[in-house]
């Protein structure tokens, strides 16, 4: 049975209650009992991260082959009463979690699957404005990898940002009506929304285009034969500062276009070796940064590819499977020439590079996931 047929009798109920007068309209019925402004107790909140929780582990679940991927019945058709989904809720979660069951298959074609995942919710603040609850969380996400060999990573994960909105009904019931992704970049791998394009600016006319990569599998392998960087410290500290960032600097995501993706990197290719050409900002022949000021080309997207290419530190790769450790990879989600996003590859097994970015928090995600889960973006690939 789908996940959409598993709800059916939710939404027959559901609208059946619509015809009642029980849906949740401003105008609520003559002589139909309402509470005033409901309050958000302790225990209210312990039950808005439950089913937080239950949301989300359901997303991921839907990623897992074998039994924790084929549950009959989603955890969140376990919540009724002072705390439950709405039913145009319940129907877009079905639908996520259907389109999570199709990635799933192309992960699988990709010869990426997983035997089992583990999601925790922390509830980090919540808002209350009369009758709506806006509540700020943070999924923490571990999936396992069903076929590993040799010293192929057993784990890959992210952390995530959201805003759950619930509103109140007319008994003072609260019901989940909107789920909405708060991290700048959205690329964890049971995300739904579309990744946030970046704008470059009018300096890309008189910039060096990077040249795009091939996605195909099996390319000629290109190693590394220079020795002028570090690349092992690189990858230790992007492991190491990718759930918890480094003070030493700001912390981009959601306060600039682009969010943290590319100061992370620039930060782990600095702890490798890459030196400060200190100068003006908006210079992106200039590259520096700490905790009190950062070039444009430090903390951009298309900034640090202007900068990489005129330097002279990088070189073009024709494939994303040639990225070795310490190597950079950027996206272009809509492919309209902007650059999007940043990652650095910190691990490499079986001829198939991880890598570690910001804006989801992500660890060691394969490049096969990458291109299996975006198929039309436009990849780059940078050797350092």
């Amino acid at each position: 049975m789908s996940r959409t047929r598993r709800r059916a009798a939710i939404f027959g109920a559901a609208a059946a209650s619509v015809v009642a007068g029980a849906a949740l309209l401003p105008n609520w019925s003559a002589g139909a009992a309402v509470v005033d402004d409901p309050t958000v107790d302790a225990q209210t909140k312990a039950t808005f991260q439950r089913l937080a929780d239950a949301v989300f582990t359901d997303r991921t679940d839907a990623l897992v082959s074998g039994e924790q991927g084929d549950r009959d019945k989603p955890l969140t058709n376990g919540f009724s009463g002072d705390v439950k989904l709405s039913s145009g809720t319940a129907r877009t979660e079905d639908s996520a979690l259907s389109t999570l069951e199709r990635r799933k298959d192309k992960l699988a074609k990709a010869g990426e699957t997983y035997s089992k995942a583990s999601t925790t919710v922390t509830l980090n603040a919540t808002r209350v404005t009369g009758r709506t609850a806006k509540a700020a969380v943070t999924e923490t996400t571990t999936l396992t990898y069903a076929r590993t060999s040799g010293d192929a990573p057993k784990t890959t994960g992210f952390q995530a940002r959201h805003e759950l909105t619930f509103k109140a009904d007319r008994q003072g019931n609260w019901q989940l009506t909107d789920i909405r992704d708060t991290d700048q970049g959205g690329l964890a791998v049971n995300t739904l929304s579309k990744p946030k394009s970046v704008k470059a600016t009018t300096a890309d006319d008189t910039m060096p285009n990077a040249p795009r990569a091939a996605t195909t599998r099996w390319p000629a392998a290109v190693p590394k034969t220079g020795t002028t960087y570090d690349y092992k410290a690189m990858a230790a500290y992007a492991e190491k500062y990718v759930y918890s960032y480094n003070k030493d600097y700001p912390d981009f995501n959601n306060h600039t276009a682009g969010g943290d993706c590319t100061n992370f990197v620039s930060q782990s290719l600095k702890a490798g070796g890459w030196k400060h050409v200190p100068g003006y900002v908006y210079d992106y022949t200039k590259w520096f940064g700490n905790a009190d000021i950062q070039s444009d080309s430090f903390v951009g997207v298309n900034e640090w590819s202007w900068f990489a290419q005129n330097s002279k530190r990088t070189t073009a790769l024709a494939n994303v499977y040639q990225l070795e450790v310490g190597d950079v990879l950027q996206m272009d989600f809509d492919r309209d020439g902007s650059k999007d996003h940043t990652m650095i590859v910190t691990y490499k097994a079986g001829g198939v590079p991880y890598v570690t970015y910001h804006s989801n928090n992500t660890l060691r995600r394969s490049v096969a996931s990458l291109v299996a889960s975006y198929p039309n973006a436009y990849y780059y690939a940078y050797r350092t």
